[in-house]
């Protein structure tokens, strides 16, 4: 939910449930907005890739950009544990990346649909311009590797952001 000044923060899988029909307003406000900046920035490419701003602040992006797809994130009780099941955004392993994994419940059949339900996140991502890649990581459960064409990350030699096919940042 939106905090006075601070704008719209979306689910990334590691907070409480929201209450039911309490964010669709503000989530399409927010990526509309998204999407609008994109527009702005991106010159010709439009709201084919992502702004610089995505790029910065990656996990909330892509927790925007699942959430606004209607793909529901899991969610956390007052302890800490899994009462939802759904994806869940955090920071990746490199710096310029981000994990989507598919978590729920003990029990709940969470590992059983992963695969499936990674791949429909995927085809939102990448459609959305964002690269993604499927792995097995640890204990055998599945994670999507999410990150910006080219691999950029916004780091060292990319100052504009989003870069061309050969790497090079857009002027």
């Amino acid at each position: 939910m939106a905090v006075p000044g601070q704008g719209f923060e979306p689910a990334t899988g590691d907070g409480p449930a929201a209450a039911p029909g309490g964010r669709g307003a503000e989530l399409r406000t927010a990526y509309e907005g998204l999407l609008q900046i994109r527009r702005l920035v991106n010159g010709p490419a439009g709201t084919a890739v992502p702004a610089p701003w995505e790029v910065r602040q990656l996990p909330r992006a892509v927790a925007l950009a699942l959430e606004a797809a209607g793909i529901a994130p899991s969610a956390l009780d007052a302890e800490g544990r899994r009462t939802r099941t759904g994806y869940r955004v955090a920071a990746g392993a490199e710096p310029g990346r981000v994990e989507v994994t598919w978590l729920g419940p003990a029990g709940g059949g969470a590992a059983g649909a992963e695969q499936e339900r990674l791949t429909a996140c995927a085809a939102v991502l990448e459609g959305l311009g964002w690269v993604c890649l499927l792995y097995r990581g640890p204990r055998r459960r599945r994670f999507l590797e999410v990150e910006p064409p080219g691999g950029l990350s916004g780091g060292p030699g990319a100052p504009g952001g989003y870069a061309g096919p050969g790497g090079s940042p857009l002027s």
